[in-house]
């Protein structure tokens, strides 16, 4: 049960496609984690800029138009803000084999989320990167 695990922690989740973000916000609506969505990779990019100290961890979509999530991971690393050097960046894509992972990470990227999101795969990234909670802490 991971009702109010994460309460007063926020989430920007940067996913393009209506129905994903409803996904994401519907698996994590106990847990008490607010959630910001950013539709691109633009507007995740500004989102931050504007209120790094908000953002406890971004979840982001690879495949968005314009600004995809490598370039807008590249992006958020560069800024000249500090929090931009460490926030944790976990990709979600359906690409899954070591090569795309490896891209995820090159990019500047902590970490990688299958899709279709698994709420037992997001819930041990969650704890992770919010409560430092390792695999064998669970």
């Amino acid at each position: 049960d991971y009702t109010g695990a994460f309460a007063g922690k926020r989430l920007l989740l940067a996913e393009d496609i209506e129905i994903n973000r409803e996904i994401v916000q519907t698996l994590l609506e106990d847990t008490g984690i607010a959630i910001d969505c950013a539709g691109d990779g633009d507007q995740v990019c500004r989102m931050f800029a504007q209120r790094p100290d908000d953002y406890d961890l971004i979840f982001m979509d690879i495949h968005m138009p314009e600004v995809d999530g490598f370039e807008a991971t590249r992006r958020i690393r560069a800024l000249a803000i500090a929090k931009a050097k460490t926030i944790p960046i976990v990709a979600m894509t359906a690409n899954v084999f070591r090569e795309d992972i490896e891209k995820c990470l090159q990019s500047g990227m902590n970490d990688h989320l299958g899709k279709p999101i698994s709420i037992d795969d997001m819930m041990v990234k969650l704890k992770q990167y919010l409560l430092g909670k390792s695999k064998l802490q669970q």
